[in-house]
């Protein structure tokens, strides 16, 4: 499903905002808090993350990236992949692959890096989670 497809909707009283993008569905209240660096940018505080933890199945190296996502450039990340941008610069409600990373998606499948994946990746901390936030929020320079 495109990205065309999102909806954000805001849940009375409780005051959460719902990022629907196919199949994606997360509350973001339950984000970790930003990171408190401000000019964060991908070459020197992303990259190095998605390195660690996207490369072995979005990286260079990689000759049909999973989703034809590639998260080595920030260009790539920009662009996104089958479903379309998964980051809109300083738009968190519009950037799917936060609430990946995150992993707070209503659907487990949907998790980066996956549970249980063969490379034992181990999910992001919240302070990298916090980065990613930073990242997007600042502009996603």
């Amino acid at each position: 499903m495109s990205m065309k497809t999102i909806a954000v909707s805001l849940i009375a009283g409780a005051g959460a905002v719902m990022l629907h993008a196919g199949d994606i569905s997360v509350d973001v209240a339950k984000l970790p808090p930003s990171a408190a660096k401000q000019g964060v940018t991908f070459d020197a505080d992303i990259k190095p993350i998605f390195e660690q933890a996207c490369f072995k199945c979005h990286g260079p190296e990689v000759e049909k990236p999973k989703g034809k996502f590639r998260a080595d450039t920030k260009a790539a990340v920009l662009k996104g992949g089958d479903n379309g941008p998964n980051v809109v610069a300083g738009d968190l409600a519009k950037s799917p692959l936060m609430a990946q990373v995150a992993q707070i998606t209503s659907d487990e499948d949907e998790y980066m890096p996956p549970k249980g994946n063969k490379a034992k990746i181990a999910p992001l901390t919240k302070e990298q989670v916090g980065l990613v936030r930073a990242w997007i929020e600042q502009g996603a320079k």
